[in-house]
């Protein structure tokens, strides 16, 4: 039997960003302690890196609503971190002589798991 009570997890729906662009920063941070992970996002160049923070404090205030003791963050892991892919939006640009240009805006999904 499993003891789902040190295990939290929190999802980020329809982020304006594709799922290569957020994998690559999630990539990063899987397997690090929450501490190290939030140190490392903070410094990151990406846009996709606030949203990561935030979907990341989001996942720790879950665990800290189902713990009753105090929670240290240098020994919390992150054990899964993905994104997956949202649906896009379809728009057009006008160009020359009456023509559209198809744009194509991605979306994704972001997943964190973490552990105590």
């Amino acid at each position: 039997m499993t003891n789902y009570t040190n295990e939290s997890h929190a999802i980020a729906k329809y982020v304006r960003m594709s799922a290569t662009k957020s994998r690559r920063v999630l990539k990063q941070i899987q397997g690090k302690n929450y501490y190290e992970a939030r140190l490392t996002l903070e410094f990151m160049p990406y846009k996709v890196s606030k949203i990561i923070i935030k979907v990341l404090e989001s996942a720790l205030n879950n665990l800290k609503q189902i713990q009753t003791d105090t929670i240290d963050n240098k020994k919390i892991t992150i054990t899964n971190a993905f994104a997956d892919k949202g649906p896009t939006l379809k728009r057009f640009q006008p160009r020359a002589q009456g023509r559209a240009f198809p744009i194509h805006k991605q979306t994704c999904h972001i997943t964190i798991k973490i552990k105590k």
